[in-house]
């Protein structure tokens, strides 16, 4: 049998690991983030654990939004680039074209 050294081992996460390692990284106890996400302590305890099969994205959304882990994170366990977090590409004026403006903008005379 040979172990490839230079790769070594890669753990793999469902998304009930990155639920659970988003809160406990945020320093937070289930009871305070069911709290802050308006769930109960048992519901945080059945994603964790995987009770319950596939988590409703508005309860992804809130846990992202709650623990500061991005949402893409959370459910694919890929970390978002700056290429893909939504925002248009430099130099591209978005779908509608509209031009960008200053955000102090002063009236005109």
């Amino acid at each position: 049998m040979t172990i490839n050294a230079a790769v070594g081992f890669i753990p793999t996460f469902t998304i009930h690991d990155r639920l659970r390692k988003a809160r406990e990284a945020a320093c937070l106890e289930q009871a305070e983030l069911a709290e802050q996400i308006g769930v109960s302590r048992a519901s945080i305890s059945a994603y964790e654990s995987g009770r319950v099969a596939k988590p409703r994205r508005i309860v992804v959304n809130a846990w992202s939004l709650a623990t500061g882990v991005p949402v893409q994170w959370l459910i694919t366990g890929i970390a978002p680039t700056p290429e893909d977090d939504g925002a248009p590409a430099a130099g591209d004026r978005g779908s509608a074209g509209l031009p960008r403006l200053d955000s102090n903008q002063q009236p005109s005379d």
